[in-house]
């Protein structure tokens, strides 16, 4: 009898231990870690202002790191926030291919990551980001618009980040016609490593040379490489040719006020740094991917692996419609209208 009594008294002592781990295990603070692949383009404090904001909300902490561009520099960025104690990841990679170890160990270790607005293309990964295609779409035809024949210049993005690849297939769903046809021809095409302003300023002098400045147009992939593109055109006394970006960083939307810049793609930073937040506390609580509200499944990735979803809709800004980012707080009318010529420059700014 005593036997018996000691064997259910061992059961329940045990069964009140493993109940205790797992309510300790249940009331674990969620703290996510974010690796950023570097913090030289504007919007990127914009998106941690976000993230940083929601999470606070949400009664959980914020650790981050800062890869400065270094590929290798981010593996080990991301193993510290897992020592750090980081219960889930959001991972803006510099390099998609690099990243794969960290993201490995951070799966092995059971720590949900948030592929944050660039294609981290592993199992169990939820990628969230703007339809960079879309983006590419609204680039080309917000030049096309304004200069439908010419010769054309593409400065893409990045090569070791998958969203180059995107943007451009996007851009040429609007422009193939017309450079088939022969109205358009493409005089130069150049990848922008590290999608460094500086390198796409070079690049951009390279064509400008090879072309005797024979250039009419360019297709730029975001607002730091229409910088390094306007750069170069202006030292040759080509500002005012149609450009294209997106970021809506204020440097570019005051070059869209001046005209120096065509379109700026605005995807608003505040709500994917919402969402990020959002998703990672819920996986960190235990939901799987496909059960995050709006998901929906992805696999066009190079590999083909089916990922969960979620695609935010971007917002063309020209001077025609310069008035949404400063009536939405994103920019201040005093800093988007700056040196501009009130008496010809957008309604916005008048």
């Amino acid at each position: 009898m005593n036997t018996l009594k000691q064997t259910l008294l061992g059961a329940v002592l045990a069964l009140g231990a493993t109940t205790a781990l797992s309510t300790a295990a249940l009331a674990q603070k969620v703290v996510v870690g974010v690796s950023w692949s570097n913090f030289q383009e504007e919007r990127w404090k914009t998106d941690e202002a976000a993230i940083k904001a929601r999470l606070t909300q949400l009664g959980a902490d914020y650790i981050s790191a800062d890869a400065q561009s270094s590929p290798s520099k981010q593996l080990a960025d991301v193993e510290s926030l897992i020592s750090r104690g980081a219960t889930a990841l959001i991972v803006l990679a510099q390099d998609n291919n690099a990243i794969m170890p960290a993201i490995a160990k951070a799966t092995a270790e059971g720590i949900p990551v948030v592929g944050y607005d660039r294609l981290i293309e592993a199992p169990g990964v939820f990628y969230l980001t703007f339809d960079n295609k879309e983006v590419g779409r609204i680039q080309a035809r917000s030049i096309l618009k304004v200069q439908p024949k010419g010769n054309y210049v593409f400065i893409k993005g990045s090569a070791a980040d998958p969203n180059a690849n995107f943007l451009h297939a996007g851009q040429l769903d609007v422009l193939k016609p017309s450079i088939d046809k022969g109205d358009i021809k493409v005089v130069g095409e150049q990848y922008t490593d590290g999608w460094l302003p500086e390198n796409a300023q070079r690049n951009m002098e390279q064509i400008l040379t090879a072309n005797n400045n024979k250039v009419d147009a360019v297709v730029a992939s975001n607002d730091g490489t229409a910088g390094g593109a306007i750069a170069a055109l202006s030292a040759q006394g080509l500002q005012g040719i149609p450009v294209s970006g997106q970021d809506a960083d204020q440097a570019a939307l005051n070059r869209v006020a001046r005209g120096t810049q065509t379109v700026s793609v605005w995807k608003d930073a505040r709500e994917l740094g919402k969402n990020a937040a959002e998703i990672a506390v819920e996986m960190a609580k235990g939901t799987e991917p496909a059960k995050i509200k709006g998901a929906t499944k992805w696999k066009e990735g190079a590999k083909g692996i089916e990922l969960d979803t979620i695609f935010l809709t971007p917002v063309p800004i020209t001077q025609d419609n310069l008035n949404l980012v400063i009536d939405a707080g994103w920019i201040t009318k005093a800093v988007a209208c700056q040196g501009v010529d009130k008496t010809k420059g957008p309604k916005a700014c008048m």
